[in-house]
């Protein structure tokens, strides 16, 4: 098994978190994302998506997208676990994880495509092209944020992590979205006091420490 990666990547960065929190040690093969190496062979072929990470399992298997990847290691090695220990778990940590990909992260990682000059052509992840960035899906983005951060507070208020007492997967996918928020000029407003608390407690964890 071999994790395919790219060190400066979020979500590379969201599956090497998931990994140390399990003690998990896989060989990583660094791709040059930046050089268009996806793009090229072999890769192009592991993954037509032209993303990493991807997982590449013994049998040749490709398993691209983070979550996917998490929960074939949850699987394997269900403790300690971050996706939830019995049927109720699962689905209210699923829920959160959702939640804060859809209403977060992606609009958080499109914000960013579209307002910085590093992305211009590779707008859309894992491509090439000419699309433009649109100043108007940056502002979204950021108001999309602001939305799911309120939301976000008032969880926090009575738990210390986002899907209860234990850490988790959507507390991992969480901490990199505040991330991206940041690199957009987005960083944590002062009257969200639950999410700033617990984001603090995240950076704090070896795992996360360790993922830069």
């Amino acid at each position: 098994m071999k994790l395919y990666d790219f060190a400066l990547a979020p979500n590379a960065r969201r599956v090497r978190v998931f990994m140390a929190e399990k003690r998990l040690e896989i060989p990583v093969v660094e791709v040059k994302v930046r050089d268009g190496a996806m793009f090229e062979e072999p890769y192009r072929s592991m993954n037509p998506f032209a993303v990493v990470p991807f997982l590449e399992l013994d049998d040749g298997t490709c398993i691209g997208e983070s979550v996917s990847i998490c929960r074939y290691l949850e699987e394997l090695h269900p403790a300690p676990s971050l996706m939830g220990r019995d049927p109720r778990e699962r689905a209210l940590i699923d829920m959160w994880n959702r939640r804060v990909e859809l209403d977060g992260y992606l609009p958080v990682m499109h914000s960013l495509r579209n307002a910085d000059p590093a992305f211009r052509g590779r707008v859309v992840p894992g491509t090439r092209n000419d699309l433009v960035q649109f100043p108007e899906i940056a502002e979204r983005g950021r108001d999309m944020l602001l939305i799911l951060l309120e939301r976000l507070d008032a969880q926090l208020s009575d738990g210390r992590f986002l899907a209860g007492g234990t850490f988790s997967i959507a507390d991992i996918t969480g901490y990199f979205m505040i991330l991206l928020a940041d690199r957009t000029g987005v960083p944590i407003p002062d009257d969200r006091p639950n999410v700033a608390r617990w984001y603090e407690d995240v950076a704090g964890r070896p795992s996360v420490r360790d993922s830069s």
